[in-house]
């Protein structure tokens, strides 16, 4: 593949829906440049950008894939994200290096939830985007419906640039509304120049002149022409075109067939024509690292600025580092500086990314888009750059993992292994976290859903030979006590020679901070000075245990008031078991009571889901706080038991079919209703039998 200039470049961002058919726009495009030899299907697992194994086997897209191609002497990267919401972490890392977007939309299905996320995301980003209406092939496939809903939904802006010619319902070929030219579709892509049908002249003519005012809204001299009732030139149109697009007034909208490959090149076409190249898009903001503001531009003549957008994690190559120039010429063979681990890194091969093919490249230029391996201190989000000129470039964003699951190893003794391949795992995916958790002694993964978790738990199988099932984590309750009371703990142990002796009364009461509260109120040196710390070890040590179902205890004060001491048989030891036995006498009859664990909920919605939100609050036994107007809908505060959010992530993505969001916070420990206390309960010393039994 030759290298091209910055203004020949094109990085487009496939988004939709899952299911919408990014992948297949994908293939079609590699088989019109030649870049492949045949279109692979998504259902036979032959696809150039699902190649990773979890992708074959679900027959969906898991991961963002590069694919370079070449048409009409420029370059297009294309980057295949996936549609389902758990991966949106792989799709922000698309949306960080395109300077475009195609938004796939299924003709039979029309505008879903993923595809008002992807306008979403290219509103926020003030990103170009192409709408192209896909699957015209199916049955029941319906353009004119599709294209009101677009329009309904996101605005006049959304204007065709193509119209399908029908016959018995079915799609047989296009008008290309730009040239006002029609085409019959013939197998592999092939089209016929064919005259524009009759039933359509009216509307291919109002929508001719509907393009050529937008052209004109974007420049002053193109609007001179129309309203002096000139023609434009393709050129004029083009220019203004480009214009309108990259100014976010235009949304331009195909539609065709990507698995029949129609009207596909007609798409290619009009992006090299009207989609920004890096160099149309500007300068890019940077920090220095004293936090100055830095201009990179464009032009590879100047000092490198590159980020590392990907990372993909195999196996047997190690690290594959995917990264985007933004200044600068990245050459292979040579050093680099990574100015966020403030390390040098010595730059081997570079190649460009098709799927999983590497095409070997001599440098990568300013706009355009490779990957290296084996780089060594260089990870997601890394900035490489030049020593002269240290520049740190924006990061992705990812979202906040919030569904928290527990990881049991199938085979026992498995814990590190576990630990060990998540953690190479998070190379490539930043949005999981893994962790020890030491009061409950599980490991905890947390993700943005539980498909996410379960393809995490394949991969781990897959890459690193290491079987994992996901539980639901035990909640970390507390216990304490609501009453006060007085009680002795006697240690005596008579042995030949020196016996052990400690004896104390302690108080123990309801305490005001969370940590055991300890006080001396000895009189008359019943107890020695030098065993009262040796008493508040034993206490200490007896509180991460409480009495009722094996929680920690909070909230608890314990006063040494009276006890007794041996001359020869007391030491430490004898006084802390003294302690530790007056702990276990004295908490069962203290009244002791279970607190679970309230977290405060954000929970961020459209208005038509308010009721169904409020309504399952109730039943989680929520207290509602207060609900917020926000730019989208409404925000529902609440605070909430956190033993009944375990599966809230699925739970509110069902009740909203995926418009719904939210974040959650521990507040406080609040007593347990009696109910469920005597559940976690006897959970609680089921577990600690099975527990023993082991033992």
């Amino acid at each position: 593949m030759k290298q091209y200039p910055a203004s020949r470049i094109r990085n487009i961002v496939l988004l939709g829906h899952g299911g919408a058919g990014k992948t297949t726009f994908a293939e079609a495009m590699l088989f019109n440049a030649k870049s492949t030899d045949r279109l692979g299907r998504v259902p036979d697992g032959n696809t150039t950008m699902d190649f990773d194994a979890e992708e074959i086997r679900r027959k969906f897209s898991i991961n963002t894939a590069i694919a370079a191609l070449e048409w009409k002497d420029s370059k297009i990267n294309l980057l295949d994200t996936p549609g389902y919401f758990d991966f949106v972490g792989e799709v922000m890392q698309g949306l960080r290096v395109a300077d475009g977007a195609v938004i796939v939309v299924p003709a039979k299905d029309g505008v879903a939830v993923g595809t008002e996320k992807s306008v979403k995301h290219i509103k926020r980003m003030n990103m170009p985007a192409f709408f192209f209406i896909s699957k015209m092939e199916e049955d029941n496939a319906d353009f004119d419906k599709t294209l009101d809903q677009i329009r309904e939904t996101f605005g006049a802006s959304a204007l065709p640039f193509c119209l399908p010619i029908l016959e018995g319902g079915k799609m047989k070929g296009y008008v290309d509304l730009l040239d006002g030219k029609g085409y019959l579709c013939g197998t592999g892509g092939a089209v016929t120049e064919a005259p524009v049908p009759g039933g359509l002249a009216d509307r291919v003519a109002e929508l001719r002149e509907a393009l050529k005012e937008s052209a004109a809204e974007s420049d002053e001299e193109l609007m001179e022409k129309f309203f002096g009732g000139e023609d434009f030139s393709r050129e004029d149109m083009i220019k203004g075109l480009g214009a309108s697009l990259r100014a976010g007034s235009l949304r331009p909208v195909f539609c065709g067939s990507a698995a029949a490959n129609w009207a596909m090149k007609l798409v290619a076409d009009r992006l090299v024509e009207l989609m920004p190249s890096p160099a149309d898009a500007g300068t890019v903001s940077a920090l220095a690292p004293d936090e100055s503001a830095i201009t990179l531009r464009a032009d590879e003549g100047e000092p490198l600025s590159a980020i590392v957008f990907k990372t993909i994690a195999d196996p047997f190559v190690g690290r594959i580092s995917i990264f985007r120039v933004y200044s600068g010429t990245l050459r292979a063979n040579s050093s680099v500086y990574n100015s966020v681990t403030e390390k040098d890194e010595r730059i081997g091969s570079l190649f460009h990314m098709v799927g999983k093919k590497q095409l070997s490249a001599d440098a990568i230029v300013a706009g355009d888009i490779g990957a290296v391996t084996k780089l060594t201190a260089t990870f997601t989000n890394d900035t490489l750059c030049d020593r002269t000129r240290p520049a740190i470039l924006k990061k992705t964003l990812f979202p906040v993992p919030y569904l928290t699951m527990a990881v049991v190893g199938r085979a026992k003794g498995d814990e590190e292994k576990i630990m060990s391949g998540f953690s190479k795992l998070r190379d490539e995916d930043p949005t999981f976290i893994i962790r020890s958790d030491a009061e409950t002694h599980q490991l905890l993964i947390s993700g943005i859903g539980e498909q996410h978790l379960d393809v995490l738990c394949s991969k781990l199988k897959a890459k690193f030979n290491v079987e994992a099932v996901l539980t639901e984590p035990r909640v970390p309750y507390r216990e304490t006590i609501r009453k006060k009371v007085k009680v002795e703990g006697k240690h005596k142990k008579q042995t030949g020679g020196h016996g052990q002796y400690g004896h104390v009364w302690v108080e123990f009461e309801p305490g005001e901070t969370e940590e055991l509260m300890f006080e001396e109120k000895i009189f008359g040196g019943s107890v020695p000075k030098q065993y009262h710390p040796a008493v508040e070890k034993g206490l200490q040590d007896a509180v991460s245990r409480g009495v009722l179902a094996g929680y920690p205890v909070v909230n608890l004060k314990a006063t040494l008031v009276d006890g007794s001491y041996h001359d020869v048989d007391s030491n430490e030891m004898s006084f802390r078991l003294a302690a530790r036995l007056a702990y276990k006498k004295g908490l069962p009859l203290a009244s002791p009571v279970l607190l679970e664990p309230i977290g405060t909920v954000q929970v961020d919605i459209p208005d038509q889901y308010l009721g169904d939100i409020m309504g399952d609050m109730n039943k989680r036994r929520g207290r509602i706080l207060g609900i917020n107007p926000v730019e989208e809908g409404q925000q529902v505060v609440a605070e909430v038991p956190m033993s009944e959010m375990a599966k809230y992530a699925n739970d509110l993505r069902s009740m909203t079919q995926g418009r719904g969001a939210y974040t959650i916070e521990f507040a406080r420990y609040e007593q347990a209703p009696q109910n469920v206390a005597d559940k976690v309960i006897e959970d609680a010393r089921r577990l600690m039998a099975g527990e023993e039994e082991e033992e």
